[in-house]
């Protein structure tokens, strides 16, 4: 199925045109034709079925149906995931959000190899935000998760709301169990594991294992958001 994302305000019944990146997915990464069927998603939960009507050099006129409205099903999963080296970070926020994560936040873990300075912040938060919402389109989500960050874990602990509130921890026997809970705060550490004083502020939460290997860094959060998934069936 072609799915491509558009502005809110766009999504509407009848004939509308879109350009830039998601013209050129269609024209040049896809090879989509008139009369093909596209998925419309405006990123905030609503979707639309669409059929191109025309494709151009700089861009694609779609004639879509009424849209309508996906609820996002409980619970709301968030994970706060440290700053990962390279090419790891990007592999990290793509499977989270193809696996269900609702939304992201990164911090400087003081264990943390790489750093997010001010001077680059925004630049790699949009390219974060544009591996989301790619990775939305291919896993059919109507809704694109936020990825935020947060200038340390103390910033990104006062910002969350009341729910339950878990941390992974190689070390721990307990399983990763979401039961009834409708907010989900998932945190992961560093490759080289969360310092004493980021336990000590993390000391209720709840520390969960998830089986007798220790993971990687980026591989540990998608796992536990995956369980909640698999588990809630959602």
């Amino acid at each position: 199925m072609l799915r491509i994302f558009v502005d809110p305000e766009l999504l509407a019944a009848g004939e509308l045109v879109v350009g830039g990146d998601e013209h050129h997915y269609l024209a040049h990464v896809r090879r989509a034709r008139p009369g093909d069927a596209v998925e419309l998603l405006d990123g905030t939960g609503r979707r639309a079925a669409a059929t191109i009507a025309r494709i151009g050099e700089r861009d694609t006129a779609i004639v879509a149906g009424a849209p309508e409205a996906i609820a996002a099903a409980p619970p709301f999963v968030r994970t706060l995931v440290p700053l990962i080296k390279g090419d790891r970070m990007d592999s990290c926020i793509e499977k989270l959000v193809e696996v269900g994560v609702d939304a992201i936040v990164v911090w400087p873990a003081a264990r943390s190899v790489a750093r997010l300075d001010d001077a680059r912040r925004d630049a790699r938060l949009a390219k974060y935000r544009a591996i989301a919402q790619a990775a939305a389109r291919q896993s059919g989500r109507a809704q694109v998760p936020d990825v935020g960050a947060a200038d340390s874990l103390a910033a990104a602990l006062a910002a969350l709301p009341d729910g339950m509130r878990l941390v992974l921890d190689p070390t721990s026997d307990a399983s990763l169990e979401a039961g009834d809970a409708t907010d989900v705060t998932v945190v992961s550490g560093p490759e080289g594991g969360l310092a004493p004083d980021e336990l000590d502020r993390l000391s209720g939460f709840v520390a969960v294992g998830l089986g007798p290997r220790v993971l990687r860094a980026e591989t540990a959060p998608m796992v536990a958001v995956a369980l909640i998934r698999a588990a809630t069936r959602s």
